[in-house]
């Protein structure tokens, strides 16, 4: 695994450079402590409940993807069930809404009723049954509605992935598309009682693969996935962007190689995908409290 290391500095488009501080001794990623209790399992992704007490994930096994459920029972995590709407082909990446009203969620299953799988298109070249929609489920204590697809002007594509839920409703997803047709990073900002079109953040290009959001409920930081310098060649690795007065930082590297960035509910730990195959933390708040410390950011959300 890649040594992790954090970044000292912070660039805002226009501003200039943010002064240089002796970073904080590197967070050591340690595994989930439920994948340690569960044992051995191809996992990732997990979206908390707002007290912590439950946990969606996906687990993976072969060509399957699925989302499970599981309960804090004082130190210890109950045995992982599959979730009841985790039924149609393949269900991945689980968003909780910050106040767990509704979990969001991405599934290959068929947009209409009685249509097919869906493909996907990325890598350059389609992908039978490895497509995704955007789903959205609503949950009542630990009671589970039915799933309903979220409409057209976010399910654009049938490669739309990683959905992260704001406070106020907004949803940051990561879709294919231009001319390369890498993964970009949008959000779709909720206003007046609805979705509003997506709008591709100002720090992915659609060059460069960008994936994986995790937006904080205010909105004030995203942590997400990018293939960009200084990620190695063949894998990806974690960076941090703030919102700032004058719109979005330059991203910040957290060194990490990681995928599939969720954050604990409050925001002291951040989960990730690595190797070998589970769920793996480190922690958020000494990379949060670095730059604030240099003066770096104004963590104010981004409208």
């Amino acid at each position: 695994m890649k040594k992790l290391s954090l970044a000292v500095a912070l660039v805002l488009a226009p501003c200039a450079a943010f002064a240089q501080t002796t970073p904080p001794p590197a967070p050591v990623p340690t595994m989930f402590s439920a994948e340690v209790q569960w044992g051995p399992q191809n996992d990732a992704s997990p979206a908390f409940t707002p007290d912590g007490n439950t946990v969606v994930f996906t687990r993976r096994a072969g060509t399957s993807r699925q989302l499970m459920i599981s309960h804090k029972q004082g130190d210890t995590w109950s045995q992982p069930v599959v979730a009841p709407f985790s039924n149609v082909g393949n269900s991945i990446a689980p968003a909780m809404a910050p106040d767990g009203s509704y979990l969001i969620f991405v599934s290959n299953r068929p947009a209409v009723a009685g249509g097919a799988l869906l493909d996907g298109f990325y890598a350059g070249k389609p992908q039978p049954g490895r497509g995704g929609n955007l789903w959205r489920v609503d949950r009542k204590g630990d009671a589970w509605g039915t799933p309903v697809r979220l409409p057209d002007i976010i399910n654009s594509s049938s490669s739309t992935y990683d959905p992260s839920v704001a406070k106020d409703g907004s949803i940051y997803f990561t879709q294919t598309g231009g001319k390369t047709g890498a993964f970009r990073l949008f959000k779709s900002a909720f206003r007046n009682g609805s979705l509003q079109p997506p709008q591709p953040l100002p720090f992915s290009d659609g060059i460069t693969e960008d994936y994986d959001p995790a937006v904080a409920p205010d909105q004030s930081f995203l942590v997400f996935s990018s293939e960009r310098a200084p990620a190695p060649s063949d894998t990806a690795d974690l960076f941090i962007v703030f919102a700032t007065a004058s719109g979005w930082s330059a991203p910040v590297h957290i060194a990490a190689s990681g995928f599939q960035a969720h954050l604990s509910p409050d925001l002291s730990t951040l989960y990730f995908d690595n190797k070998p195959p589970g769920i793996w933390t480190i922690p958020l708040r000494p990379v949060l409290t670095q730059l604030k410390r240099a003066e770096a950011i104004t963590p104010t959300a981004n409208k």
